[in-house]
């Protein structure tokens, strides 16, 4: 079960809803991933525009937690802004802090997303933070009281998969809050990885949505999690330097 704040959680995976070739294989993807948590970008819906088609109207609401984020934010005010606007549509209380301090290569701004956070933590928010895989930052964040911690696999839509695993552990090993690995995930494997790794959840968008078949990338990365989820909880075998024989020795006959 995957606790953020109030709420509970069978699935452990969180899914983008942006970038999809059509409404159809959005509602189909997202159905078949059996996410229970979607996110999207506030500044790019309008979500007081009845007028204007949207993915949520697709949807059967009830069966979902809606996760506004604050992707176009520079800075922390305008986070802060963004998240009231959600808000105040009625959408939903968690808001994922997005403040990105570079548009090359989409990192987040680690002094503006601090600033936000601690805003909307006082405004009452349950709050998630998109951030770097910074060790410090990590636990600065968690200490300011945020409900779960996202640090990034590699940069936004990039695919490239989980580049640093040793900052992810650290993270995941000094949290007592959710970590939930977001963004950079390309394939199946790299989100099995990171649920090996520890992390409570995965969050991504492109990987599905920019897959050929966006409807079984979404169906392949719920059976990865899944998969990876139980393979930590399994606990692993130590790696050793030489062969060890699965089968006893005890009790052979020798000839």
């Amino acid at each position: 079960m995957l606790k953020i704040g109030k709420y509970e959680f069978n699935s452990r995976l969180l899914l983008g809803t942006g970038k999809y070739p059509n409404f159809d294989i959005q509602k189909e993807a997202v159905e078949v991933s059996e996410s229970e948590i979607l996110t999207f970008a506030v500044r790019r819906m309008n979500i007081f525009e009845a007028s204007q088609p949207n993915f949520l109207e697709k949807l059967d609401l009830s069966k979902y937690t809606l996760l506004p984020n604050t992707a176009g934010a520079k800075t922390a005010e305008e986070a802060v802004r963004i998240a009231k606007l959600a808000k105040a549509s009625g959408l939903c209380d968690m808001i994922k802090v997005e403040v990105i301090g570079c548009q090359k290569t989409l990192l987040p701004d680690p002094v503006e997303t601090l600033k936000a956070s601690e805003e909307l933590l006082k405004e009452g928010f349950i709050v998630l933070p998109y951030t770097s895989d910074d060790v410090l930052l990590a636990k600065r964040l968690e200490d300011l009281g945020c409900h779960a911690i996202m640090p990034g696999a590699s940069p936004i839509g990039s695919g490239q998969g989980i580049i640093n695993p040793l900052n992810l552990r650290f993270i995941i090993e000094q949290s007592s809050v959710p970590v939930i690995v977001d963004a950079g995930i390309g394939t199946p494997s790299d989100a099995a990885i990171a649920m090996e790794l520890g992390a409570d959840g995965v969050l991504l968008n492109t990987a599905v949505s920019g897959a050929n078949d966006p409807v079984k990338m979404a169906k392949a990365m719920k059976l990865a999690i899944e998969a990876g989820r139980l393979g930590y909880e399994a606990g692993r075998i130590p790696k050793k330097q030489y062969a060890t024989a699965s089968s006893p020795m005890e009790g052979m006959s020798i000839s």
